[in-house]
């Protein structure tokens, strides 16, 4: 099953057929005499047509192929994959089903939960304010969270960003059910001890990034929520993109499975607190991800010289480079020689991945409501077919 607004294939299925006819088999139509070249000229279009048909039907499409062996193979429920050059989606296509229980399909405008890959939009909204000059990159995080732990006071919200800070991730008795405040989940972090002294290691952090949705409030008097809603979402028109909510109704909204001993099974519950964090809490389609992928060739959200910050792997204090290749909100990798800016998602039942090969001007996305999926994979394998 295969819904797409915008479908083309890599460029050996996007090649036109053509039927050539040399002129000199033509019949001539002579002045005063009735031809029979209007339907010696139908039956040559007809049969044009039809070689024209014959020739895209015998022409599988490699990308369609290979995702549906794909989600075969990994048991994926459903899929949506955009691929977009130069900012212009080429692909924006729905595989499989969003819903297993009503049986209804994937297409473009399905809603998937973000993940991680909420992390870059948190990240964009720090750097606007870092743009109005309403936070600094290198302030200790204190100077926004007065009464943070004084071992904060070494912590700078550019370490927040870079996941170089010392904080971790949610601890093991973390109860996901529990409905906090604000101030409760601040507190939880709070009573963390520093893993490690900032700006000395790297160690991937939630906690860090639910921490600067908590700045974007203080410094902002507004949800990190609202914030992104009003400076990022409506502007871009990015329709179908919000944070999370269970209760609201939401159209075309996808469910998360996960397989439990090989049989499918929905989405594990948590508090509708957790689906409000800014480590990344959001819904969103592929063709919002396509309008996104566009503005970030342009500076309409930010200037170019602070997207080039957020795309630089930060480095540690000593001068090196941090280990896990991480900028603001984006790990950089360079990959078969193409540069690549990529971030992935993993909650509640949903995996996704945004690939952007920048120099390249490639852009592949892969949203899929299973936890256990491998968008990654198939975001690696979908831009070979488009790499050259």
């Amino acid at each position: 099953m295969q819904n797409s607004v915008i479908a083309s294939g890599t460029e050996q299925s996007e090649k036109t057929f053509f039927s050539v006819i040399p002129t000199g088999a033509l019949p001539s139509a002579r002045k005063g005499k009735r031809s029979g070249w209007p339907c010696f000229l139908g039956g040559i279009i007809l049969f044009s047509l039809c070689l024209i048909s014959a020739a895209f039907a015998q022409t599988p499409d490699p990308v369609a192929t290979y995702i549906h062996e794909e989600m075969q193979r990994e048991k994926i429920p459903g899929l949506a994959l955009l691929v977009s050059r130069d900012g212009n989606p080429v692909r924006a296509e729905g595989y499989g089903l969003s819903n297993v229980e009503l049986q209804v399909p994937v297409k473009p405008e399905t809603v998937f939960q973000s993940g991680s890959m909420g992390k870059q939009f948190t990240a964009t909204a720090i750097m606007m304010l870092v743009e109005e000059g309403k936070i600094k990159l290198d302030d200790p995080v204190t100077s926004y969270l007065k009464d943070a732990p004084a071992a904060w006071q070494q912590v700078t919200i550019r370490e927040l960003l870079s996941h170089t800070a010392g904080f971790t991730d949610y601890p093991k008795k973390f109860d996901f059910r529990k409905d906090y405040t604000e101030a409760d989940l601040l507190k939880i972090v709070e009573a963390i001890p520093l893993a490690y002294p900032p700006g000395t290691k790297w160690d991937y952090s939630n906690l860090g990034y639910l921490t600067l949705g908590i700045v974007i409030h203080r410094v902002t008097g507004q949800f990190y929520g609202d914030f992104l809603q009003e400076r990022i979402f409506q502007p871009l028109g990015m329709s179908t993109t919000r944070i999370i909510s269970e209760a609201d109704i939401v159209p075309n909204r996808s469910a998360g499975y996960r397989l439990v001993k090989g049989e499918l099974k929905n989405q594990e519950w948590v508090s509708p607190t957790l689906n409000t964090t800014a480590d990344g809490a959001l819904y969103f389609s592929i063709l919002d991800l396509a309008k996104w992928d566009a503005a970030l060739y342009t500076e309409k959200l930010l200037k170019r010289s602070s997207l080039d910050e957020m795309w630089t792997v930060v480095k540690f204090k000593n001068g090196q480079p941090n280990s896990g290749d991480y900028g603001f909100g984006w790990e950089i990798e360079t990959r078969n020689g193409h540069r690549l800016i990529r971030h992935s998602g993993s909650w509640q039942g949903f995996r996704t991945e945004i690939s952007r090969y920048v120099d390249d001007k490639l852009t592949v996305v892969v949203l899929a409501n299973l936890e256990s999926a491998e968008p990654s994979k198939i975001a690696d394998h979908v831009a070979k077919m488009y790499l050259h």
